[in-house]
């Protein structure tokens, strides 16, 4: 399925919502973006929540999960002074 889109001046564009129904995306999911040579690659992610179910025990899971690791995995891949 390929739909046609503007890029917007600050250079986002929009999902349409076929493609999005398709691939199941919803408001607020994550997409890894990649580059191969002059195509860009939009993938949905996986939900770490939906992952990781019952996986762990925890007292108290953060209230957005998906937030939280995304957080802490920005903070973890930031260049470390050495």
């Amino acid at each position: 399925m390929t739909e046609l889109v503007k890029i917007e001046e600050k250079g986002r564009i929009v999902i349409p919502k076929s493609l999005r129904e398709r691939t199941e995306m919803k408001e607020g999911d994550y997409v890894k973006v990649t580059v191969k040579e002059k195509t860009i690659v939009v993938m949905p992610l996986e939900p770490v929540a939906d992952k990781y179910f019952r996986a762990f025990r925890v007292d108290r899971w953060p209230e957005d999960l998906d937030e939280f690791v995304f957080e802490v995995l920005k903070e973890w891949w930031k260049p470390k002074s050495t």
